[in-house]
């Protein structure tokens, strides 16, 4: 009697050709992928908002719109404390709550604390206190906001907002802080140009856009 050849199973020659093709997707796969290294220059994505780069290409148009449009503090100081309201709006931006306004002016450095300064202007009311702040922390977005052109439309989300902000402080303390010796300026003459938010008039907060010591 002849012998009938056997047939594979249908269940087993099925599940050999899905093997075979998984094998094969893996290999394309394996051939098709690179690997990145997280922090390389290839893992950063162009589409990421980079606080850094940010303040970097900004600070210097806002250095130079502050410095154009500065005011002298013996003139900003009577006109604030006479009319708060219409100082702000003839010499400062609108940025929510109160304006920042550029100002500039040559004093002498009290005691600091925490790398802020109070500074004795010439011609400013007794009554209005002038504070510089050096760092190493700077506070606040009176830098962001100082021209009224970043505007929070441009980003994705308040924290990128938030971090614009950062990135031109930190921006600042690299091309104007990082040379001056910060630690010991009591009972020295400077000179800055700077931004603060008109508040209250009797005290100023200033972040400096420029500063030189005599």
């Amino acid at each position: 009697m002849e012998a009938v050849p056997r047939r594979a199973p249908r269940g087993g020659l099925g599940r050999i050709v899905a093997g075979v093709a998984v094998i094969s997707v893996l290999a394309a796969m394996a051939y098709d992928t690179r690997v990145v290294r997280i922090g390389s220059d290839e893992h950063v994505q162009d589409d990421v908002f980079s606080p850094e780069t940010f303040g970097t290409t900004e600070f210097p148009k806002i250095q130079t719109s502050v410095e154009s449009r500065a005011v002298d503090a013996a003139t900003l100081a009577p006109a604030a404390l006479a009319d708060k309201a219409a100082a702000g709006k003839q010499y400062g931006v609108p940025a929510g709550a109160a304006p920042v306004v550029p100002v500039k002016f040559t004093g002498v450095a009290g005691e600091a604390r925490s790398g802020v300064y109070p500074i004795t202007v010439d011609g400013v009311p007794s009554d209005v206190t002038i504070r510089l702040q050096t760092g190493p922390a700077i506070n606040g977005t009176d830098l962001r906001d100082a021209t009224g052109e970043i505007v929070f439309g441009q980003f994705r989300n308040q924290i990128e907002y938030q971090n614009a902000g950062s990135g031109l402080n930190n921006a600042m303390k690299a091309a104007v802080l990082q040379g001056v010796d910060t630690a010991n300026l009591q009972g020295k003459t400077v000179t800055a140009v700077g931004v603060f938010k008109l508040i209250n008039p009797k005290n100023w907060l200033v972040t400096p856009v420029s500063l030189s010591v005599q």
